[in-house]
């Protein structure tokens, strides 16, 4: 028994180094839009790697868990959520790379008004991957939930930035590249935003033993 915990510690090490390298991306990234900072988006490519070997060393520790082992009841829920969660971050990774080579797009570029929606959005969204994480890492359901309860502000956020830009591109059609990149970033952002949510779900799986995909009347 006291083997089998110290490698559920190990998987849960392994998926707090991973979430520290995730969250560090997503930051880095949206510091590569804002300040046009071309550093911080290297950084987000050099990162990668590190993060989808970790996804693989992941799946690969709580697969074997799960054969060898066979866990129950809270420590089976812990080794099922360590496989999503692990999921969710390295798509959340993928984002972060994807933010950072469109802000490497537009470097060039002069900062138009629509950015202030980006600063807003990604401060949110920020946050909620912060909170998920701190949720998985304390055993924290409330925290979770708070993550869900600011799902909807980003899709609100991205709906109106995404009609500011068009607007944008109307009026100034000279400039349609760089509106269109950051329709991509926001959209970016949304996704980080669902995997966040994502995370958030599995925590409550996790503490509460409860399901609350898919159904809104649960969350709150």
């Amino acid at each position: 028994m006291r083997h089998f915990e110290e490698e559920l510690e190990q998987l849960k090490g392994k998926l707090l180094e991973m979430s520290s390298l995730v969250e560090a991306a997503v930051q880095r990234g949206v510091t590569a839009v804002t300040e046009k900072d071309r550093g911080a988006a290297e950084q987000v490519f050099r990162d990668e790697a590190r993060i989808n070997q970790l996804q693989i060393e992941i799946d690969e520790f709580a697969i074997n868990l799960l054969a060898t082992q066979q866990p129950l009841a809270a420590d089976l829920r812990l080794v099922v959520a360590a496989l999503k969660i692990n999921t969710d971050l390295e798509r959340m990774g993928d984002l972060s790379v994807h933010i950072g080579q469109r802000a490497i797009s537009l470097l060039g570029d002069p900062v138009i008004k629509p950015m202030m929606d980006i600063r807003h959005m990604s401060a949110l969204v920020e946050s909620m991957v912060r909170k998920s994480l701190d949720a998985f890492v304390a055993n924290d359901a409330d925290m979770a939930r708070s993550v869900l309860a600011s799902d909807d502000a980003v899709d609100s956020l991205r709906t109106a930035s995404y009609h500011e830009l068009v607007s944008f591109m109307e009026k100034q059609p000279q400039n349609i590249p760089q509106a269109l990149n950051l329709m991509e970033i926001t959209r970016s952002l949304e996704r980080i935003a669902d995997h966040s949510t994502n995370i958030a779900e599995d925590v409550l799986f996790l503490v509460k033993g409860i399901d609350v995909r898919h159904h809104a009347e649960a969350r709150s």
